[in-house]
């Protein structure tokens, strides 16, 4: 056994019979969840380096981990899983599924921190873009700045 999911409404541990798991309302999973709100395939377990992962088969209701949505997450030991609104705490051993060192980095941070531009990471990113009050070099035209100030005011 390589851990177990407790329902935190109470109810029969599932154990963790295998390394990679599909969870879902269908027969054919390897969890099968049978209510209604969860999606036929609604997510894959699977250990990585010793630590389980949940990643998310576009299911219609959504799997979270400690109450944030997500699309593949690191589950640390402790932590509250949720298929549909099916909530469920992971408990396992990372060091006796082969974990050396500290947990590897996460995937879903890293990939919503790079979603971002760099102006949006750092807090700096501009309101609006047709703002600026900077006049165009290559323009001749008089009065570029009174044309810009009168088009900020009229928005």
């Amino acid at each position: 056994m390589f851990g177990e999911l407790i329902p935190l409404g109470g109810g029969d541990s599932i154990p963790l019979l295998k390394m990679e798991l599909l969870v879902g309302r269908r027969e054919s999973c390897d969890i099968v969840l049978r209510y209604p709100n969860v999606s036929s395939q609604h997510c894959k377990l699977m250990v990585e380096n010793g630590y389980w992962y949940v990643d998310d088969l576009g299911s219609s209701n959504g799997t979270k981990v400690n109450g944030s949505r997500v699309q593949r997450k690191r589950v640390d030991p402790g932590d509250t899983v949720t298929f549909a609104k099916h909530k469920f705490q992971m408990t396992y051993s990372p060091q006796d599924l082969g974990a050396i060192g500290p947990p590897p980095a996460d995937d879903d941070d890293f990939m919503q921190i790079m979603q971002k531009s760099l102006l949006e990471r750092a807090g700096l990113n501009r309101r609006h873009e047709r703002s600026s009050t900077r006049y165009d070099v290559k323009d001749n035209r008089a009065g570029q700045l009174k044309e810009k100030k009168r088009l900020q005011d009229e928005e």
